[in-house]
């Protein structure tokens, strides 16, 4: 069995922590004999302890962390906690006007049962505030019996007044452990302040009707479309309709009482998220919301998927190279055997026309023979310049001819370039598959539509569209799975968007497919957008002071055709730089000796493109510098990533 991740287990002992914090610290306030409640600056209830709830005889439903001032307010007025009240709202009213102040106050009042309390009341840095409710019912009736008195029991009096003064004593002492609880409590709200924003993952509250009580605010950096304030937002309202119509059910699974872990894909951005889901238990059988848990998992689907795929690949890839070569010895026996019939002239007629028949199979038996050994588990590219003109004519009628002449067939281009660099046979290959399969879906008529254009992320793009009836489920599950067909009974090899999605990675880009908003289909390949140098062929300046890196680039230079001069130092490439026919630099960043990568850029001339490489990590001034200002290439890299760079740079 794989172990859990180390960052899980962290999260969740940080969590069953800070858990047992907050229950230590609640456990300690209930055994203080004051009433305390604290409430937050959207009047809120944070949290009273017991004490407050027997002093008011507040019933359990008001006493939940989120209860509204406002509410129990009105049930104490209504139970007659301030006497009779002839207008309870206007009461109820003035009483939340003077609290939204948050002004220290500290006064005495008889309730209306004949006892009497303190209040002192003290505002939270960060807004709201906590009270401090004290019986002090027995003082008063000492204070009244020594005032009373006061004449005839002068001795008494002094008594009393030294007893009133240790009371005073033992309250004051009191309240100040309160406010070190109070300083106590607020410091450990701002740890797990600070840790809720520290997590990388969205730790968030949902009510049972699936409003948002809580958010530690990292939800957009899970789901970067959607907001930091959520509090009083629906779930299904920030989510979105398409991540809410999964999440729905399990979220009311959840309120009945079942934990719940799954996985979404968000379509607009490509995330892919883990929804962790707890009931949030307020008593054994009532479930008042639910605790939630969302992390990014790109990266482990990501892997997950090209694991699972590359398994797949390397199965039928096994099984069709087997089938392959058994099936071609066949072929081998039957098609000798049929020259053999072709070859005797006295063969009767109806022999002949079964000895064609035997011709023509075999050569269908070729052709597949062919296709099965096109599924490898290794593509390699031919990237070469492409005009995509020229690209784009020819790729049009056999597009058309592929098509039925019911199914209109539309190729726009938009790139903004004429020239790119890619492997046009692969790239034809499997957008001509795409092409058959959208004019299949079609059936009878429709539409296909090939899209080119550059993207705003400077990415090659090419998307096949159609307009009939979009992707099953299942589909979407297994599309690009080798020898997965949705074709029933007609002849389908279940390879094209295996094949297309062959092109795509191996080009180092992705594929998507996914349904459109109104009808149909799409599949876009999203390729690196490559412009071919402008210099190949040419003399290149080779400047690095490490005579060994000097030589493996120098011999990658000469592989692709460049003739090389080289220099150690910035004072020995300035003297090289008037040399005819100079078409590249190419310099290492931290030279040595008395200059820098960047002096051999500024001593260059305008009209020569220039490459920097560099060990240097990215956060180095240096490198920030160079890579503001010029194309950098990380060391070490090998023959083909100097390539694709050098074909990057234009004049």
């Amino acid at each position: 069995m794989a172990s859990r991740p180390a960052k899980t287990d962290r999260l969740e002992r940080m969590n069953r922590q800070n858990t047992q914090l907050v229950g230590m610290i609640r456990s300690g306030l209930n055994l203080i004999t004051q009433a305390i409640s604290i409430h937050d600056q959207d009047l809120k209830l944070v949290h009273a302890n017991r004490p407050f709830q027997t002093m008011f005889q507040i019933p359990d439903a008001l006493m939940q962390i989120g209860t509204d001032f406002h509410d129990t307010l009105q049930y104490v007025t209504r139970q007659g906690e301030y006497g009779l009240v002839d207008d309870v709202d206007a009461f109820v009213e003035d009483k939340i006007a003077l609290a939204r102040q948050f002004k220290p106050h500290y006064f005495e009042r008889t309730r209306a049962n004949g006892t009497s309390i303190s209040i002192d009341g003290s505002p939270l840095e960060e807004g709201g505030w906590i009270t401090v409710y004290t019986d002090i019912t027995e003082i008063k009736r000492k204070d009244d019996r020594i005032r009373s008195r006061a004449q005839s029991l002068s001795d008494e009096l002094l008594e009393r007044s030294a007893t009133l003064a240790e009371t005073n004593r033992e309250l004051t002492a009191t309240v100040r452990a309160l406010e070190v609880a109070k300083q106590d409590l607020q410091a450990s709200r701002e740890r797990l302040d600070l840790i809720n924003r520290m997590t990388p993952a969205h730790i968030a509250h949902v009510d049972a009707g699936g409003f948002y009580t809580h958010s530690n605010g990292r939800l957009p950096r899970i789901l970067p479309d959607t907001d930091f304030d959520i509090i009083g937002e629906h779930m299904g309202h920030i989510l979105g309709e398409q991540i809410w119509a999964h999440v729905a059910p399990r979220l009311e699974r959840v309120l009945k009482g079942e934990e719940d872990v799954t996985e979404f894909r968000d379509e607009h951005s490509g995330t892919y998220v883990r929804l962790a889901m707890s009931p949030d238990f307020s008593a054994p059988d009532v479930v008042d919301g639910a605790y939630i848990l969302s992390t990014d998992v790109t990266e482990e689907v990501t892997a997950r998927n090209a694991l699972t795929y590359a398994r797949r690949r390397e199965l039928a890839t096994q099984l069709t190279s087997a089938m392959a070569h058994d099936f071609s010895n066949l072929l081998t026996i039957i098609m000798g055997e049929q020259a053999q019939l072709d070859s005797i002239e006295t063969l009767d007629p109806k022999a002949r026309e079964i000895s064609d028949t035997i011709k023509s199979a075999a050569k269908r038996g070729a052709d597949l023979v062919g296709r099965l050994n096109s599924v490898s588990p290794q593509m390699t590219l031919d990237q070469t310049a492409v005009k995509l003109s020229a690209f784009f004519q020819m790729f049009e009628p056999l597009a058309r001819a592929a098509l039925p002449d019911s199914v209109a067939f539309d190729l726009i281009n938009d790139v903004p370039d004429d020239t790119l660099v890619f492997d046009a046979g692969f790239a034809q290959d499997a957008l001509l598959n795409l092409v058959i399969n959208a004019g299949e879906a079609c059936a009878a008529t429709g539409s296909v539509t090939v899209f080119a254009n550059k993207t705003s992320g400077g990415q090659f793009e090419l998307r096949v569209e159609d307009d009939g009836p979009g992707f099953q489920d299942d589909a979407l599950e297994n599309a690009i799975n080798p020898f997965f067909s949705t074709k029933g009974q007609k002849v389908g090899r279940g390879l094209g968007l295996t094949s297309a999605y062959d092109f795509a990675k191996t080009s180092g880009g992705r594929l998507t497919y996914g349904n459109r908003p109104t009808a149909g289909a799409h599949v876009t390949f999203r390729i690196p957008y490559l412009v071919p140098s402008l210099h190949e062929n040419g003399l290149v300046l080779l400047v690095d002071d490490d005579d060994a890196v000097r030589g493996t680039v120098r011999t990658y230079l000469r592989k692709q055709g460049h003739d090389v001069i080289e220099a150690a130092s910035a004072d020995e490439a300035a003297q090289l730089m008037a040399v005819d026919g100079l078409s590249l630099i190419v310099t290492d960043l931290d030279i040595g000796g008395t200059g820098t990568g960047l002096d051999v850029a500024a001593a260059s001339p305008p009209d020569v493109p220039l490459l920097v490489i560099t060990g240097l990590p990215e956060t180095d001034p240096l490198r920030k510098e160079a890579a503001s200002k010029h194309m950098v290439l990380a060391k070490p890299f090998d023959q083909d990533a100097l390539k694709r760079t050098l074909e990057s740079i234009t004049k």
